[in-house]
């Protein structure tokens, strides 16, 4: 009842101060003359601008005032919901609605570890000013945590599927365009999700603003760089994912996080030379759920280093059961974290697990961040990276090119093999100066007798663009995506199918 009073009022004071209500001057004016006389019509002709003002002010719609983001200027997220609010108040007067969005750039963590923090809020700078340039000028635009902005359309006619998904896709191909931070080019993509007004639970900013945040949720489920629309279904569905980041610990303990793989192969060969154990959360009754929604809380919660235990025992599992099975994988790749590396009995811990699995050292590969590497301020971190080396694991270092690791940090920690970033990988067959980039660094490693590996191959064009540069292995969806263990074996019988069918040319022929 009270939206129906503010509409009607609202309504009245639009007739007040609108056009229409011109018409009524002149009839207006002759009846003040003919009751009151000359005096009392100079007054009001020159008192109308005042009533007039008055007027208008009255009718000014009354809009809260929000506070703004201070890294990026944008207003915060109430700005959003009021002025949802203020649109679905005005609909039936305008006939005109609105509809909410909310963007969210993909892995920003993984920015932020590979970058730096400036250059992640040059990041957030970047993107705010892409989104709004994107948009029309009443379109409001707000920062809300972290990575995140949301988007109030102003009234528009119509506000269905198709428009939103045309506009979506606008915001990701502005976001996708490069970005040029102290001197490194990178590349971002964005997962959106919105809500059309014919869905929202409630006709309220605050409704709409909750229901794109869990679109965005379930897009960002599905992948980098998905769209998804809200349906009534995804706020239970993220409510109960929300639930199930409290379980994390149980999930460790209970099986239910454990390694998949995904292959790393020879760019000269085919031959498979590695594979890489990557976390994956096996819900029994929620699915996959992706490592950006899970590792997060691993980390708050200080089971790193069990994790880490996990990890290293299914992935040396697997090696023995590779062999068992005939297939030839020389070495499995595991992710060591500072705080792994920081534990002065790391050492013992994987020499006494290489012992108990009966494997050779060099069976077993230590991945290492660059940042980790370049910043080795840690004495236990830089004993323990030695020791490994020495013990005789191969170790390569990961997200080359994205921190300020030294050739001389390089030969200090006995580095075997550079994981050179996807950042430098994306579009390196049509971009000319990513294919520049990453030419100098397999000069540089070619240089110093050090093999590459590409991270990130996601399209045959990029695969082929880094044989074509001497990269000498590759790895990323292009080949195959991770996978839980038993779709290994599957996987590894038809590609050795595959590489047996291949007619041998150049070098490799016999």
């Amino acid at each position: 009842m009270r939206k129906a009073f503010a509409v009607k009022a609202l309504s009245f004071q639009t007739f007040l101060t609108g056009p229409k209500a011109l018409a009524l001057i002149p009839a207006l004016c002759l009846a003040i003359y003919w009751l009151s006389g000359e005096t009392a019509l100079i007054a009001t002709a020159l008192g109308m601008p005042v009533i007039l003002a008055v007027l208008n002010i009255m009718a000014m719609p009354a809009r809260k005032t929000v506070g703004t983001d201070g890294l990026t200027g944008l207003p915060l997220s109430p700005a959003v919901s009021d002025n949802i609010d203020q649109t679905l108040v005005e609909q039936a007067t305008t006939g005109r609605t609105t509809a909410c969005i909310v963007i969210g750039i993909d892995d920003f963590r993984g920015l932020e570890a590979s970058f730096g923090t400036h250059a992640a809020e040059n990041i957030i700078k970047s993107a705010a000013r892409r989104i709004t340039d994107t948009l029309r000028d009443h379109d409001i635009v707000a920062r809300l945590t972290g990575a995140r902005f949301a988007v109030a359309l102003a009234p528009l006619r119509r506000a269905d599927l198709e428009t939103l998904l045309q506009l979506t896709s606008r915001i990701q191909a502005a976001l996708s365009e490069p970005l040029y931070i102290d001197a490194s080019k990178i590349y971002i993509s964005a997962s959106i999700g919105f809500c059309l007004p014919s869905h929202a639970t409630d006709q309220s900013g605050a409704a709409y603003l909750d229901a794109a945040e869990a679109a965005l949720a379930a897009a960002s489920a599905h992948g980098a760089g998905s769209i998804r629309s809200f349906a009534p279904g995804l706020m239970q569905t993220t409510q109960e994912r929300d639930a199930a980041m409290v379980d994390v610990a149980g999930a460790l303990e209970s099986g239910q996080i454990i390694p998949w793989f995904q292959p790393q192969i020879s760019t000269n060969t085919g031959a498979i030379s590695g594979m890489e154990a990557l976390a994956r959360w096996q819900h029994p009754e929620k699915g996959l759920i992706p490592p950006s929604e899970f590792l997060p809380a691993i980390e708050e919660n200080g089971l790193n280093e069990r994790l880490g235990e996990i990890i290293l025992y299914h992935s040396l599992t697997a090696l023995k059961a590779w062999d068992k099975n005939g297939f030839e994988v020389p070495s499995v790749s595991v992710n060591f974290s500072a705080t792994e590396l920081s534990n002065p009995k790391l050492v013992d811990k994987i020499s006494w697990e290489l012992d108990r699995f009966e494997l050779a050292p060099e069976r077993l590969t230590i991945e290492i961040l660059e940042n980790v590497v370049a910043s080795s301020d840690n004495d236990t971190i830089t004993r323990n990276i030695s020791a490994l080396g020495q013990l005789g694991c191969e170790i390569d270092l990961d997200d080359f090119g994205t921190g300020h690791s030294s050739i001389a940090n390089i030969r200090r920690f006995a580095v075997k093999r550079i994981k050179i970033d996807r950042s430098y990988v994306t579009r390196c067959d049509v971009d000319r100066s990513q294919q520049d980039m990453l030419a100098a660094i397999l000069t540089m490693a070619e240089r110093i007798n050090l093999p590459t590996l590409a991270e990130g191959v996601e399209t045959v064009g990029e695969h082929a663009m880094l044989a074509q540069l001497g990269c000498d292995h590759v790895q990323g969806f292009s080949i195959a995506r991770p996978m839980a263990f038993d779709l290994t074996l599957e996987w590894m019988e038809a590609h050795r199918y595959k590489l047996a069918q291949t007619p041998q040319i150049g070098r490799s022929a016999p």
